[in-house]
């Protein structure tokens, strides 16, 4: 089982629509999700729940959608754990290290930035994957303002006995499950030994995240 798991936040048709570099953003969210099922991590969207606009709407754009095996959540609030089974899902396959995407910057991706830290995950923020409303004029920050001002906080953020890199998705490899006996070798022999899984890492600008 892969410790890792790839969430995608509020990357939703209605929400989208005047989202700053939306295209590259999503290009970039879409493929960060097809490398963690090939590595077999956990995928899991996030949804605000939207009453107001049309299901088709509402739901995940088509360039991110879910596949098979996908795991798709609603929620009410800016933090993706609150109310949502996020930390339960999240417990049940050992999960240790979340990497975040979506929309929008300042709010969701940033609420559930923090709160994963809180609960005490390893954090990949992915620089460019995550978006937020274009700005009118003269408004105090352009959206790319705001995206780089969040990027520029968590690099330099700390949590107690927490990782938190800030990298963008090309840099992000995830590392195959080990199954088997190959698994089995990494707990210390052919019958296993117990104690915690074996840590699976994303590997990020050529180094191990440990």
């Amino acid at each position: 089982m892969h410790d890792t798991a790839l969430l995608v936040i509020d990357m939703q048709d209605a929400l989208l629509n005047d989202a700053h570099d939306v295209e590259a953003c999503l290009l970039e969210v879409g493929r960060l999700a097809e490398q963690a099922r090939s590595a077999g991590a956990a995928v899991v969207y996030v949804r605000q729940r939207l009453d107001d606009v049309p299901a088709d709407l509402a739901d995940v754009h088509p360039a991110v959608a879910p596949r098979p095996g996908d795991v798709v959540l609603d929620k009410d609030s800016a933090d993706s754990f609150l109310g949502t089974g996020l930390a339960e899902l999240l417990h049940e396959r050992a999960v240790r290290q979340v990497i975040v995407t979506g929309f929008a910057t300042e709010y969701c991706v940033d609420s559930t930035n923090r709160a994963a830290l809180s609960r005490g995950y390893d954090l990949v923020v992915v620089s460019d994957g995550h978006t937020t409303p274009e700005r009118p004029p003269g408004a105090a920050l352009t959206a790319a303002q705001v995206i780089a001002h969040h990027n520029a906080t968590f690099s330099a953020i700390q949590y107690a006995g927490r990782s938190i890199t800030v990298t963008p998705a090309a840099e992000i490899r995830f590392a195959a499950t080990l199954t088997g006996e190959a698994a089995r070798a990494s707990r210390g022999g052919p019958g296993g030994l117990a104690g915690p899984p074996y840590r699976v890492p994303v590997w990020t600008s050529g180094r191990r995240r440990a």
